[in-house]
């Protein structure tokens, strides 16, 4: 049990990590592109706990709330790089602060 113990707080660690670099990722860069890959991130430090954590307490649900966030992930890439391609046709460039005319 301390093994196990000590692995789960291997994998709560590299999540943190994880976690951090993509909030770094989405306040710090102007890319749009990097931005939607530190959304990412961040999603699969979230699926590394639960999945982590499932298998700590030998309960499959982590793992299922690991698929629906993987299907919504997926869906959210797909919508988000659509608008992506369509703004840089539009403007020319993935920089955020070029989406200034978005605002009221």
């Amino acid at each position: 049990m301390q093994v196990l113990s000590n692995t789960v707080n291997n994998y709560l660690v590299l999540a943190s990590i994880l976690f951090a670099i993509g909030v770094m990722g989405v306040l710090v860069r102007r890319n749009i592109i990097i931005i939607f890959m530190s959304i990412e991130l961040m999603l699969n430090a979230i699926n590394l706990l639960l999945v982590a954590f499932s298998v700590f307490h030998n309960d499959a649900s982590g793992q299922v709330f690991v698929f629906f966030i993987m299907a919504v992930a997926a869906a959210e890439v797909t919508v988000g790089l659509a608008i992506l391609v369509m703004i840089y046709r539009n403007t020319g460039s993935v920089d955020i602060n070029s989406l200034n005319k978005l605002k009221w």
